[in-house]
């Protein structure tokens, strides 16, 4: 009987293994190793990484269903040390995707975390684990580096005011420091605010996404910027809700998406009406009104009635420094732009010491996007939604 139970161990400690060497090979450690042209193989290989992902979570449930998994407490160790140090993995992962956004020279980067997979591939969970620890230090390090070199253009203007109409770059002098900044103006006596939309209905997975750039085409808008929070296609974390937004839209086809999911909804909102924009602190407080032009939930609400709303609330990705995209509103006129190099808390500030009078966060990072006859920044990835302005 000994010797059966011993034989299931191992029978068990085998199939946690060999399912957690197919989600971190993804095709074969040994073809990632010190190669930055196979690490990429791993970025855009996302189907074969969704199905490893699924497939650890089938083993996995199955396993700890048996009693042997309960009454094992060495086992059970193991597995939730493989389960931790998997876990760790896909966020440094993602991670340094994100350092991929503000640096092309990533080399040395990918060739450790190829070393890192193969100690995985090797069983070496505890080796593994230290360095990722030690790269994720590395990778934060080198990003703070990144953005703490960023200078602004000696030949762009210092202006605290925003143009009346039309795009302007300018240099803007807060109490928190200057920053560049890239802004649109519009009349919505003469303009239109819509959200387009990649899906006109709800999407849970594989969402649509197009660039900032199709989005403007197809609707004849003059100007656009990228919109809300998504779950990006290339990250680990997303498997199983790519490229999805959660939070309340309307699109310029009158459909309201996300609807159910945002009734008791917390989530600021901006809502465009002919030549007025509205700002609600949260979702909740609007309805589902089809004769408005767009809805576009998302946060941090920035700027309310001249005051800044938004210092900080911890959270790590806000509190970095990077571009914030925004869209602000003076009466009938309407802004989208990005102030560049700046935590959200900054980006309120700034916003506030040019006199824009209600102001709420969009989507930045690696989605960043602003468009005036071109691309003022961006393109950054394809998204699943926009806000644009087009001729009334």
């Amino acid at each position: 009987m000994k010797k059966i139970l011993i034989s299931h161990r191992v029978i068990i400690e085998t199939i946690v293994i060999t399912t957690i060497f197919v989600v971190m090979t993804v095709g074969g450690f040994q073809y990632y190793k010190m190669t930055t042209r196979q690490i990429l193989l791993m970025q855009s290989n996302k189907i074969k990484l969704d199905q490893a992902l699924k497939k650890t979570s089938r083993d996995l449930n199955n396993l700890k269903s048996q009693d042997q998994y309960k009454i094992n407490k060495d086992l059970e160790s193991k597995i939730k040390s493989i389960e931790t140090t998997y876990s760790k993995t896909v966020l440094v992962y993602e991670k340094l995707l994100d350092l991929k956004n503000v640096t092309k020279k990533t080399e040395k980067f990918d060739s450790t975390f190829a070393n890192i997979l193969t100690l995985l591939s090797e069983r070496n969970y505890s080796s593994a684990e230290a360095d990722l620890l030690t790269f994720e230090k590395e990778i934060g390090t080198e990003k703070q580096k990144i953005l703490a070199s960023f200078q602004i253009p000696a030949n762009v203007p210092e202006n605290n005011t925003p143009l009346g109409a039309g795009y302007s770059n300018q240099v803007v002098k807060s109490d928190v420091g200057d920053f560049l900044v890239g802004i649109i103006a519009a009349d919505l006596n003469s303009a239109r605010a819509i959200v387009d939309t990649a899906s006109d209905s709800d999407c849970k997975n594989d969402c649509p996404v197009m660039s900032l750039g199709d989005y403007v085409s197809r609707s004849g808008a003059f100007a656009g910027i990228n919109g809300s929070y998504f779950c990006p296609a290339d990250y680990p974390s997303c498997s199983d809700k790519k490229n999805s937004f959660d939070t309340l839209a309307m699109n310029k086809n009158k459909k309201y998406l996300n609807s159910d999911n945002n009734v008791y909804s917390t989530v600021p909102a901006v809502i465009f009406s002919g030549n007025t924009v509205r700002f609600v602190g949260q979702s909740l407080e609007w309805g589902r009104d089809t004769g408005v032009d767009a809805v576009l939930a998302m946060q941090p609400l920035l700027v309310s009635n001249g005051n800044i709303v938004f210092n900080g609330d911890g959270e790590p990705k806000r509190g970095s420094k990077g571009n914030r995209s925004f869209v602000g509103a003076n009466g009938s006129t309407v802004y989208i732009g990005v102030v560049f190099n700046a935590t959200v808390a900054e980006a309120a500030h700034v916003l506030k010491t040019m006199g824009v009078q209600n102001a709420l966060n969009l989507d930045n990072g690696g989605s960043t996007a602003l468009w005036s006859s071109g691309y003022k920044a961006g393109p950054g990835r394809n998204i699943p939604n926009a806000l644009l302005l087009i001729r009334k």
